[in-house]
């Protein structure tokens, strides 16, 4: 079993909370946008994957991929910061999404929580929303889930004090 801590759009706020809220994962997951002083605290603390986002500088860039798709506990993990939802996947992942779609999608960049199921493709889409204080959101949000044995489950969203 792995307790994976999902994070996103943190735009260089890397909250104490975070570090409290994930104390028990195994490993963090950013979807992107990860923003100045936040992959190496994250990294220091926990074991980290992650994607960059586009706002992130060349140093992020030259330690993240744009997509990372691994496999956790036997489940194919897709994961991209600017990849839709479904019935609106974006243009660029929409041809692999339908033909070799992941159990697992992971996106970030829309600063929406969302986690949906696709039917069509049996795909769980998370979104975790953002961390962050920049943007539109008014509620910044993490979350906690477990993958055991090609299951995904005990997913819990954590809401952050306000922005």
């Amino acid at each position: 079993m792995k307790k994976i801590g999902l994070i996103s759009d943190t735009h260089g706020f890397l909250d104490d909370a975070v570090f409290k809220h994930f104390e028990g994962v195994d490993e963090i997951w950013h979807a992107g946008d990860f923003g100045p002083n936040v992959a190496e605290p994250l990294a220091a603390f926990k074991p980290l994957r992650g994607v960059f986002g586009n706002i992130d500088d060349s140093a992020i860039r030259a330690e993240f991929p744009e997509q990372n798709r691994f496999s956790c506990e036997r489940v194919d993990v897709w994961m991209t910061h600017i990849g839709g939802y479904p019935g609106r996947y974006s243009s660029y992942v929409k041809p692999e999404i339908y033909t070799n779609p992941p159990r697992l999608f992971i996106t970030g960049h829309s600063h929406i929580l969302k986690v949906m199921f696709d039917e069509k493709i049996k795909c769980l889409h998370i979104n975790p929303g953002a961390a962050g204080k920049n943007g539109w959101h008014k509620v910044r949000t993490l979350i906690r889930f477990c993958i055991t044995d090609e299951n995904i489950h005990t997913l819990e969203v954590i809401e952050l004090s306000g922005r």
